[in-house]
């Protein structure tokens, strides 16, 4: 039998290298799993990771997929880094999308600049409210904010459905479940002509530099370090855990409900069934591969949405199953986790224990 032993100082160097080795090791096996199902790895691998870097309507697309990536990852990380774990941002993005889509609606007939900041408030405050469940939960009765945040995901995907198949779908759409497309004054600006590139981009990138100061300059982010890292030194240094908790939770929930904004005014421009795309449950793998830190994350979901804009043209020219994708954007969290596992432990034979 074996055991897992604690390294008293892991290594600081294998700490950065293993996000490259869990893409190294993800890119061998998802060649063999491409290999299992009669495609050419190397096809795919080019396919996936070099061709969307030579096409310039795919390197937009990075930007696009990469912003929402990116945001609802910069809010998980706060949580993860003080032990928190929001795993439903997915219901939070959800959520914010749909408050977003119900002012737009709201004001359908009318246009003005106001409209779009009003969608935004909406959008931020709603993820940051789904979010807030878990966190009241979890500080007044105890309850795991996994499981509770991890729920709430099913149930904002039925109330999405619900939204769109009721009050706010298209009363011109034929009884389809979809809203009408936004106008104008809803929709964000274009940021380069002929490609999809909105605002919400520089907002993310925007917010990325607000999180790296709160995190380094600001005393909640000292707080955060602090009861992630040393939670016995922080109930001595009067850190209140339930504080963290609810700034946590409703800072990550927050920057969820503002990607579903950015999604719905942006690509989308209307709310529709199929608005899930993944990008709460992916965030946590940006996250992750990002060591928590802002610049990392940046990195990771640049990596995360090529890996989105491949797998889709590799659906299509290779015909890859869409499984096989979500099977390989897993392996890269899997890893990760593995790597990170053997960085911080070291396995050993359990000894065999003698009677007297």
């Amino acid at each position: 039998m074996w055991r897992l032993e604690a390294r008293r100082e892991p290594s600081r160097s294998m700490l950065l290298l293993t996000p490259v080795l869990a893409v190294a090791l993800t890119v061998i096996f998802g060649g063999a799993l491409f290999a299992a199902l009669g495609k050419d790895p190397v096809a795919a691998m080019q396919v996936i990771f070099i061709d969307p870097l030579f096409d310039p309507y795919s390197r937009s697309e990075l930007m696009v997929k990469g912003a929402p990536l990116a945001l609802i990852a910069i809010g998980l990380s706060l949580g993860f880094r003080a032990g928190i774990w929001n795993i439903g941002a997915e219901g939070q993005f959800i959520m914010g999308a749909v408050a977003a889509s119900a002012v737009a609606l709201a004001f359908y007939d009318v246009q003005g600049i106001w409209l779009l900041p009003l969608m935004l408030v909406a959008g931020t405050a709603a993820g940051a409210a789904w979010a807030m469940i878990p966190a009241l939960l979890k500080t007044r009765f105890g309850a795991n904010e996994i499981l509770v945040s991890l729920m709430l995901v099913y149930v904002a995907e039925q109330f999405l459905i619900a939204m769109v198949s009721g009050p706010l779908r298209d009363p011109q759409g034929f009884n389809f479940p979809l809203s009408r497309s936004f106008h104008d004054s809803a929709v964000l600006p274009v940021l380069i002509e002929y490609t999809r590139v909105h605002v919400g981009v520089l907002v993310t990138l925007a917010l990325v530099i607000a999180a790296q100061v709160l995190m380094s300059r600001h005393i909640l982010g000292f707080r955060i370090r602090l009861s992630g890292e040393a939670p016995r030194a922080a109930r001595f240094a009067g850190v209140d855990r339930a504080h963290v908790t609810w700034a946590c939770m409703g800072i990550s929930g927050a920057c969820a409900g503002m990607a579903g904004m950015f999604e719905v005014a942006g690509p989308a421009q209307q709310l529709a069934p199929s608005l899930p795309v993944g990008y709460g449950f992916t965030a946590i793998i940006v996250a992750f591969l990002g060591r928590l830190s802002p610049p990392g994350i940046v990195l990771a979901a640049a990596i995360m949405a090529l890996t989105y804009i491949g797998g889709e043209t590799a659906q299509f020219a290779l015909g890859i199953p869409a499984a096989a994708n979500e099977t390989f954007r897993g392996m890269l969290l899997f890893f990760l986790l593995g790597l990170d596992i053997l960085v911080r432990y070291r396995i050993r034979p359990r000894r065999r224990e003698v009677k007297a």
